[in-house]
């Protein structure tokens, strides 16, 4: 592990000259690759060299795959065409109009679309951002299968002994979640002085145990259950809790549970909170393409893995479907400027006669920047994105995201 302070050289490489001075290789263009400490200003050229490089600039700690390889055979190719403010687009249009750097769509098991761009192939490992969200939550529902963790009501507490008297004291797990604890919260990415930004520094800061601490003084805003704020620190205790209830690195335990056993291609790599420390349960997780998509098929096969069930019964089912009174529904999020809901760490699409076009039922796992995992279990359809916006959230290249992967399921549904 390499410390995160790395800085790299940007300046163009020199032909080179052998010492006799009458060959020359072609140079190669360096790859642009920015300071850890940049990550939420970097702009888009040095964001692609960055994203594929974390483990470059962050401690992190290996999820080692197993010995055998799931199959992801190649299906029929699909051609996608799609319509945005009335235009008429294809797959080639998507990437460039939403600086995409991989897409993979599988249908029925078998790979219909697989494309990369800004340099990646198929061994690049992608940084998650808070795509990782998810499968932290999926280690939840692990733990509570084998029994390391007794219920979802169980509180916080139980598990973080050191947050006790903090605003997470009175909290259970499935309100954490759900991300509805009440603690105070400010999100904002580009806001050095917000909560997001202070959690990030103490990752920079290589400060064991700094995150937990900065959770345990938050004050409380709300009473738990009963409102939403979206926080990646309230998804960081997701990891800390896993570690507590296993015994084990989440990074360990992802791979004995999951990543060996789903028959990953490659290692993934999670960021830690210090060198040798904890997991990042929101963010900072790199795999491949296919390894996310292989993630999607756990997910879409019920958290069942060669029979045995990794997931508990029901699962997938709670962590993706939202009561329609319930705060969390579609529709209900920041005042009903966003049509999604939120389920356990998912964000949820609308159902019947509410439904977006060819998404009745889905749900997703989104990053800033342009991250997707997306999940269809209706027509059996998952999909990952990965992206470079220039901002962390755009409202524009999202819907279009959904328009492109809308229109990918309703071709898939024709053939």
């Amino acid at each position: 592990m390499r410390i995160a302070q790395r800085v790299f050289a940007l300046a163009s490489l020199s032909v080179l000259i052998s010492a006799c001075g009458t060959q020359q290789t072609t140079p190669t263009k360096p790859e642009l690759v920015g300071r850890a400490q940049d990550l939420y200003e970097l702009p888009p050229a040095y964001q692609a060299g960055t994203y594929r490089n974390m483990d470059e600039l962050f401690f992190t700690r290996e999820v080692a795959r197993g010995p055998h390889v799931y199959p992801l055979p190649k299906g029929v190719s699909l051609n996608v065409e799609y319509t945005v403010e009335g235009k008429q687009l294809s797959t080639d249009d998507f990437m460039q109009r939403n600086q995409v750097a991989g897409i993979l769509i599988i249908k029925d098991g078998q790979v219909v679309l697989e494309r990369y761009g800004q340099g990646n192939d198929e061994t690049t490992r992608w940084t998650s951002f808070s795509v990782v969200k998810s499968i932290s939550s999926s280690l939840i529902g692990a733990a509570l299968q084998q029994g390391k963790i007794g219920s979802l009501q169980d509180p916080v507490v139980r598990y973080l002994p050191e947050l006790k008297g903090s605003a997470y004291d009175g909290v259970t797990i499935e309100q954490l979640l759900k991300m509805s604890s009440g603690a105070g919260w400010n999100e904002t990415y580009r806001d050095p002085e917000s909560d997001r930004r202070q959690l990030f520094d103490l990752q920079l800061a290589n400060n064991p145990g700094g995150l937990l601490r900065l959770m345990a003084g938050l004050e409380r805003e709300q009473a738990p259950g009963m409102a939403f704020n979206y926080s990646t620190g309230e998804s960081h205790l997701q990891s800390e809790i896993v570690r507590a209830a296993t015994n084990m690195t989440t990074s360990d335990y992802l791979s004995e549970r999951v990543w060996a056993r789903m028959g990953m291609e490659r290692d993934a790599y999670w960021q830690l909170d210090a060198k040798a420390g904890q997991e990042i349960g929101s963010s900072g997780f790199s795999a491949t393409l296919r390894d996310y998509g292989r993630f999607g098929q756990f997910i879409l096969n019920d958290g069942v893995i060669d029979g045995e069930r990794i997931l508990p019964r029901g699962w997938v089912e709670r962590a993706s479907r939202v009561d329609p009174d319930s705060h969390l529904a579609p529709g209900k999020l920041y005042d009903g400027e966003y049509a999604l809901g939120y389920g356990y760490q998912w964000w949820t699409f609308p159902v019947g006669a509410q439904a977006l076009p060819n998404h009745d039922g889905a749900f997703e796992a989104q990053g800033i920047f342009g991250q997707f995992l997306y999940v269809n279990r209706k027509e059996n359809v998952t999909a990952v994105v990965w992206s470079t916006w220039p901002e962390p959230e755009m409202d524009s290249h999202e819907q279009e995201t959904y328009a492109f992967l809308g229109a990918a399921v309703q071709a898939l549904r024709r053939k």
